[in-house]
């Protein structure tokens, strides 16, 4: 915001590391918030007499507490290791962030495989998660396609939905923006990759999950008039 507003380019690498810190952390627990938002969709609609049970109070900030640690973890982890490198080509990053993949290329040869291989274990986990929500809605499209009302079926269609499409544009997305073959990379494909997945997914949330919401609309709507 600063560099848009004063128009310059530059940032320190004490706030390049900050910035890369946070941007991990927030995206890491932001994903883990979804896949506990699809199993808490899977619970409510395939087993919803269970749901006081599995889904309780202490159960939800049992969850939430540990995707802001793995979050937390996640980003020390690579943050730490990133910045510990010795940068031996330059400090201009080719990116309108301080992305860990761009940070990596201005490394000495060989001593970035650590990162590396950091970089690949998150995104099979990454993986790990995205296709334990695609089962859980296998599980639910099916428990849907049995309701008898059309209505009924639609409601949980249009929920379900739509958080899946922005499940899979950042799961797909953020693991080829990092995992990309190396004869792929251009600055302009590097820049639309990390807009999808660091800009537009959060962009859609307060779409998807909140102005959704009758409710909200409506005190929305009072609020402006």
């Amino acid at each position: 915001m600063h560099n848009s507003l004063w128009g310059t380019t530059t940032i320190s690498y004490t706030g390049c590391a900050a910035q890369a810190f946070l941007f991990i952390f927030f995206i890491s627990a932001e994903f883990s918030l979804l896949t506990i938002m699809c199993y808490d969709r899977y619970v409510a609609i395939c087993k919803p007499l269970h749901y006081g049970t599995l889904l309780g109070s202490r159960a939800c900030a049992h969850m939430a507490a540990a995707a802001w640690a793995s979050g937390f973890l996640n980003a020390l982890l690579h943050t730490a290791n990133t910045f510990s490198l010795p940068l031996c080509q330059g400090n201009a990053l080719g990116q309108f962030f301080c992305e860990i993949p761009h940070i990596l290329k201005l490394s000495c040869s060989g001593t970035y495989l650590r990162e590396t291989g950091f970089i690949a274990f998150s995104a099979f986990a990454l993986l790990g998660c995205f296709i334990f929500i695609v089962f859980s809605y296998v599980q639910i499209f099916r428990a849907v396609l049995r309701i008898p009302s059309e209505q009924g079926r639609h409601k949980a269609f249009s929920t379900c939905l739509p958080h899946l499409a922005v499940v899979s544009l950042f799961v797909c997305t953020g693991i080829f923006s990092h995992l990309k073959p190396p004869f792929m990379s251009s600055s302009s494909l590097d820049l639309a990759l990390s807009v999808l997945y660091s800009v537009v997914t959060p962009a859609l949330n307060p779409l998807i999950y909140s102005l959704r919401n009758q409710e909200l609309r409506d005190a929305i709507r009072k609020m402006m008039t």
